[in-house]
């Protein structure tokens, strides 16, 4: 078999297990909450770039269903065949072709990228897909630096990265650091291409400059305070990032990972190929900045994964050298890691269904991942048995952004869902007017053990009635405690845009909730019914 089949099949039979994982698990929370950005066309997002809606809505456009999880998970799929194809391609471009094969195989053996990027739809499907073309316009505009039609498509293809995720503005700052640390190319600073690279991808990422400049900017100020830490030095956080992204990668991946980039750094004098010198400049910023962000505050950890990413076709060299010197050997390890990853995603598929890992008592329902898809279409079902989604009077709003993206998607938005959160409404403070409510019944769902005191809640209605109380249930076992109450009309609009006059009602109303917290928070009990309450 040649190399190029051999990618070919990759594709082939990875993209099938997607599609069964894609058609099989319900929405994870993000999920639920990114398929509301295709009902909201605009030219950007207070989370995310717009790019992840565009995919959204290429996969529903094609489906009968528009509420179909496979349907809104089929670009994903897609476009991480295309990655696949990409590294293959970047990997087999520099080192020869079975090395791009096994690194295109190691990038779909990981937990992070294999599983859940290639599958999900989420903003890191596009940014991978992208990334990687950027970075292969880049090495093609590198060969042949005075051909700027070369570095016109470096600028094109990095200007969708932006529009796919943030993470992107570290593509052109590792491209500068490669140019000033190598004195060969030093020249191409005082070049027109990377200029025009930069000035075209501005063009193509303006819709979000856009967007943010009518919305004060909120989309980069949220992205921005998230990498806001302390001075304090955490220690603890520094750790817990390391080890997650070891797990998020598979721990003999990382590994590898790890050891190819400090053997790119050691011999960064010595080695005489520019594309690992250029892969390891590619990758410092992202590292560099996230692993900074992490010695001061927790992190998620995959804000820093899209870093490690530029090494992947040197470990598909490794690889490849290793399989002709020890062949068995090489053959059996690959296949240990392909089954590893074959036996996770049965596990998953068959715990989201069925819980039997709850049951076990491995996981509780807090720890289970499955857990945060499966049961809405219950939520939905009692809704529907209450008489609340045909009565136009009323919406439907809790105090989470995903548990109102979940029970929109669930009810199929048979009636509008808000979210009532000052300090967190994400994109719904967006997607209505606050106003708009005012003198309608909301209809509140209550998940688990909501720690904002119901009286808040309670201030803006005339009066409340609770409506029912039950557990979501999976093959017999609780999932979650589900509380819904009807506040009737609506007397004054909750304060959960982003703007500045909002932002002063929100810290008058934050001094009210302070008063509430020292109060008994808990909510009516069925059957029995509380005053009315008013706002003053």
């Amino acid at each position: 078999m040649t190399p190029r089949l051999a990618v070919a099949a990759l594709i082939a039979i990875s993209a099938l297990f997607r599609i069964v994982a894609a058609s099989n698990l319900g929405l994870g929370n993000d999920e639920a909450y990114h398929f509301l950005y295709a009902l909201h066309p605009a030219l950007s997002y207070f989370d995310h770039p717009p790019m992840l809606a565009w995919v959204e809505t290429l996969g529903l456009s094609g489906s009968p269903d528009l509420y179909s999880a496979l349907a809104l998970r089929a670009g994903f799929v897609a476009l991480f065949a295309g990655s696949t194809y990409l590294m293959a391609r970047i990997a087999g471009r520099w080192f020869g072709g079975w090395a791009g094969f096994y690194a295109a195989l190691a990038l779909n053996l990981t937990g992070y990228y294999g599983l859940a990027v290639g599958t999900f739809a989420l903003p890191d499907g596009p940014l991978l897909f992208f990334w990687l073309l950027t970075i292969d316009r880049i090495d093609l505009a590198l060969e042949r630096p005075d051909r700027l039609r070369l570095w016109a498509a470096v600028g094109l293809v990095w200007g969708l990265a932006m529009l796919s995720k943030y993470h992107a503005v570290f593509l052109p700052a590792g491209t500068v650091l490669y140019l000033a640390l190598r004195p060969g190319r030093r020249r191409l600073l005082l070049h027109p291409g990377p200029y025009l690279a930069v000035a075209l991808g501005l063009i193509v990422f303006s819709p979000v400059i856009i967007w943010n400049v009518n919305n004060g900017w909120a989309s980069f100020a949220f992205q921005g305070s998230r990498a806001v830490g302390g001075f304090r030095l955490r220690p603890d956080c520094l750790l817990g990032a390391i080890a997650a992204q070891a797990a998020y990668l598979f721990p003999w991946i990382w590994v590898m990972l790890i050891a190819v980039g400090w053997r790119l750094i050691a011999g960064w004098k010595d080695r005489d190929d520019e594309h690992e010198r250029l892969a390891l400049c590619l990758c410092v910023a992202p590292l560099g900045v996230f692993t900074a962000v992490a010695c001061t505050r927790s992190v998620l950890p995959h804000w820093g994964l899209i870093g490690i990413v530029p090494l992947f076709p040197s470990l598909g060299r490794v690889l490849a050298d290793r399989a002709i010197a020890l062949p068995t050997q090489s053959r059996r390890r690959l296949a240990l890691a392909a089954g590893f990853s074959v036996v996770v995603l049965a596990i998953t598929l068959t715990e989201a269904r069925t819980g039997w890992v709850q049951r076990s008592g491995l996981l509780t329902a807090k720890t289970d991942p499955t857990a945060d898809g499966y049961g809405w279409d219950q939520v939905a079902d009692r809704l529907e048995g209450l008489g609340v989604l045909d009565d136009p009077r009323t919406f439907i709003f809790t105090r989470n952004w995903f548990q109102s993206a979940q029970i929109a998607h669930a009810t199929r938005l048979r009636r509008p869902v808000v979210c009532y959160n000052m300090g967190d409404a994400r994109g719904f403070a967006f997607w209505s007017d606050p106003a708009e409510w005012v003198g309608r019944d909301g209809v509140m769902v209550m998940i688990d053990d909501d720690y904002t005191p119901f009286a808040f809640y309670e201030h803006f209605f005339k009066s409340c009635q609770p409506l029912d109380d039950f557990q979501v249930v999976r093959a017999g076992v609780p999932l979650r405690r589900v509380r819904v109450f009807r506040l009737n009309e609506q007397i004054a609009a909750v304060p959960y845009r982003y703007t500045r006059e909002q932002a002063l009602e929100r810290d008058r109303l934050k001094e009210q909730l302070s008063e509430f917290l020292r109060d008994d928070p808990s909510p009516p009990q069925i059957g029995r019914r509380p005053a009315a309450t008013r706002v003053d």
